[in-house]
């Protein structure tokens, strides 16, 4: 089944199963295509980003290892942006942003927070480490045409970074 290119590849991450559908039918209201994973750490292994300091996780380890086509496979997932609950178990959205900041293959994706609590040292915090936009919840279609740009952003350095 092949992606349509032009389709924008949307994870979307919260640990409530109302907001994630919420902002599951948003986003596809909005024509993206959207996954859906419910904590940071499920988001960094859709990425495959949880295993590089997991030493617990061996046999996981060896499993990716023995399938050198899975690298290139969350890659050709080709997620456009994340947008994550910053309140969740575990890890945060802010640890989450964080992660993927620090991330060589996915420092460049834009990601946006999204908290149902107005706390502005928070949001200032977000936004200066990297986050593109803040949503206060409940995240409203209105709030879903605000990404497009950052959308559009994103695929245009990558086209640059192609280029190179």
């Amino acid at each position: 089944m092949a992606v349509d290119k032009t389709q924008f590849h949307v994870l979307a991450v919260d640990d409530s199963l109302i907001d994630r559908k919420l902002i599951e039918r948003l986003l596809k209201t909005s024509s993206f295509q959207v996954t859906v994973v419910d904590s940071g750490s499920k988001a960094l292994e859709f990425l495959g980003l949880n295993y590089e300091d997991d030493d617990h996780n061996d046999n996981e380890h060896e499993q990716r290892d023995s399938n050198s086509d899975e690298d290139e496979d969350h890659q050709d997932l080709g997620v456009n942006l994340i947008i994550t609950d910053y309140c969740m178990p575990g890890m945060t959205g802010y640890d989450l942003l964080k992660r993927i900041k620090e991330s060589s293959c996915f420092r460049d994706i834009p990601v946006v927070i999204m908290s149902s609590e107005n706390i502005p040292s928070r949001i200032n915090r977000c936004l200066e480490d990297g986050a593109e936009e803040f949503l206060l919840k409940p995240v409203q279609l209105s709030d879903v045409n605000k990404l497009r740009p950052h959308l559009m952003k994103a695929r245009s350095n990558s086209k640059d970074f192609d280029s190179h």
